[in-house]
């Protein structure tokens, strides 16, 4: 070969090689940076959003420390008639595993946690800080670790991680009304609607007013059937029934819930019927074969507040914790425990 030929071959050569080899530091220092910072698309709704996978951060949110809790809460618990002293976001935890199912979704499991939280805030704040509260529906459902871990045996570990993430999301706020913290009564699943507090209790509430609950029809508790013998229920009732053409005359609430209902030539409101039949809802109807009366409802609770089945389907649609409370809870706020009861951290 020509030596001018040969040299332009060398060079051509040297000139690939050079490029080659940046090529592959490139690779090398780009692909590692791309595998070590992974995102996962994923779609809501209309929405697309970016989730980063980073399990130390996953980590730091379930992490609840004492300096958390602003005050103790004292738990008289019903089988051992002793008190248990536990610090109040461990309270709030332990409250949402008794009374939400943790497969929910997390932003409704934070609402609950939001309304515990307040629950207690307002109870303490209007009775004294030192005043017990029981571990039942009289005040909220509580069960401590060592019972949760009975019920729930080998799913503990990711259902308290859950619920856990979920009260550290919102450590130390509480829903208020006009600067005070609120009355945030909730249940399992409406009839389609939620109740007005006036309607169930005395007490008319701004922010208990009922709003469409359209969720709840996907409940497994939406739809209940109960049949009780009617000699069983004029002992109950203390009523006497016609032997034929049994009427029940009945007014009902806004939110298509019984209000009042004459039984046997006596009047009964709804919530006393539900009681004393230990009914699923005020929302029923009745009908009668042969010796038996069918009361059919709809719903599985009192009614008023938070839906926690609707909680959970407006979750499931994107929306956030905010949004669910300031739905359910219309015109509230939220603030934090400092704020709204300075005098409960004096106790902390």
């Amino acid at each position: 070969m020509h030596p001018y030929y040969k040299r332009k071959a060398n060079s051509r050569w040297k000139k690939g090689l050079i490029v080659s080899f940046s090529i592959l530091i490139t690779v090398i220092l780009v692909i590692p940076a791309l595998i070590v910072v992974p995102k996962t698309l994923y779609t809501r709704g209309d929405q697309v959003e970016v989730e980063q996978a980073n399990e130390g951060e996953s980590e730091a949110t379930v992490a609840l420390k004492a300096e958390d809790s602003a005050f103790s809460v004292e738990v008289m618990r019903t089988a051992s008639e002793k008190s248990e002293s536990v610090l109040l976001e461990d309270y709030v935890t332990r409250v949402v595993a008794s009374e939400m199912p943790a497969d929910f979704e997390l932003e409704a499991l934070k609402a609950q946690a939001l309304a515990a939280r307040t629950y207690i805030v307002n109870f303490l704040s209007n009775t004294g800080s030192d005043q017990q509260v029981t571990d039942t529906v009289k005040h909220q459902v509580y069960k401590n670790d060592k019972e949760l871990q009975q019920i729930w045996g080998n799913d503990y570990q990711w259902k308290m991680k859950k619920i856990k993430q979920a009260v550290a999301s919102t450590v130390g706020e509480v829903l208020t009304y006009e600067g005070q913290p609120i009355t945030p009564t909730f249940f399992s699943t409406s009839n389609g609607y939620t109740e007005n507090s006036e309607d169930f209790w005395e007490n008319a509430l701004p922010y208990l007013k009922s709003v469409a609950s359209p969720w709840d029809k996907e409940s497994p508790k939406f739809l209940d059937q109960k049949t009780i013998a009617i000699d069983e229920l004029e002992q109950i009732l203390a009523v006497t029934l016609p032997g034929n053409d049994i009427a029940f005359p009945t007014t009902r609430t806004k939110s298509n819930r019984v209000e009042t209902i004459e039984i046997g030539g006596k009047t009964f409101t709804g919530r006393e019927v539900r009681e004393k039949l230990k009914l699923r809802s005020t929302d029923f109807k009745i009908a009668k074969k042969d010796d038996y009366l069918i009361f059919t409802t709809k719903g599985y609770g009192h009614g008023v507040g938070m839906s926690q089945y609707g909680a959970n389907g407006m979750a499931k649609e994107g929306k956030s914790y905010k949004e669910i409370v300031s739905y359910y809870y219309q015109g509230t706020s939220i603030q934090t425990i400092e704020d709204t009861t300075p005098k409960l951290l004096v106790h902390k």
